[in-house]
């Protein structure tokens, strides 16, 4: 028999602020083909993955850097200018979290995010560091969503029972993660079917 949800997990990314690296380089890279050719072949996906998995950001640069020379300003401002990928918070989903957290509804949070840029985004947006009794950072335990490990460490740090939490992703490989350990997951697309799908849940606040 399942047990009631009383415990919600967040994502972070696009769910609860909006990250896109385009924001930036829409203003250093006008042209559209120059662009996705640089953020698809240059500074691509799985290149960030890696810092939020562990890989420091000197590393990655200079690995970058290193085969693309000429690309060089263009791949340090990813760095440097990272605050500008960012484009505010995604305003639905926010006041759910703070009405969540003002009912009284434990949360947490489980995010693939680079541990220094976690703690700039931190700065930039505090409920993320006030919103959580705990939120799991991918590159702090060197693992990514959905690798089961991942939630495993946020149930056993805490313990709690994964029946009891419904986890909210974006992606939907991390929404299947979540199931794959016991958790219930909703696959987020805009605030409002997300404050229903609570609802559904039987989640009061």
């Amino acid at each position: 028999m399942t047990s009631k949800v009383t415990t919600v997990v967040f994502d972070v990314g696009n769910v609860l602020i909006h990250w896109d690296p385009h924001n930036l380089y829409r203003k250093l890279i006008p042209d559209d083909t120059e662009r996705d050719y640089f953020l698809n072949t240059v500074c691509h996906y799985d290149w960030n993955l890696e810092q939020d998995k562990g890989r420091g950001w000197q590393e990655a640069l200079e690995e970058r850097i290193g085969q693309f020379p000429h690309h060089e300003d263009l791949i340090r401002a990813y760095y440097d200018r990272w605050e500008e990928m960012l484009d505010g918070h995604v305003e639905g989903t926010v006041k759910l979290l703070k009405e969540l957290k003002d009912g009284g509804v434990p949360l947490y949070a489980i995010t693939n995010f680079s541990s220094e840029k976690f703690e700039v985004a931190k700065q930039i947006f505090p409920f993320l560091a006030d919103s959580f009794r705990d939120t799991v950072v991918s590159a702090e335990e060197k693992l990514l969503k959905p690798d089961r490990r991942i939630y495993e460490i946020l149930i056993e740090r805490n313990n709690l029972n994964p029946s009891e939490l419904v986890f909210v992703d974006d992606t939907y490989k991390n929404v299947l993660g979540a199931q794959a350990v016991g958790m219930q997951a909703l696959h987020f697309e805009t605030p409002e079917k997300l404050r229903a799908d609570l609802k559904t849940l039987g989640l009061q606040w």
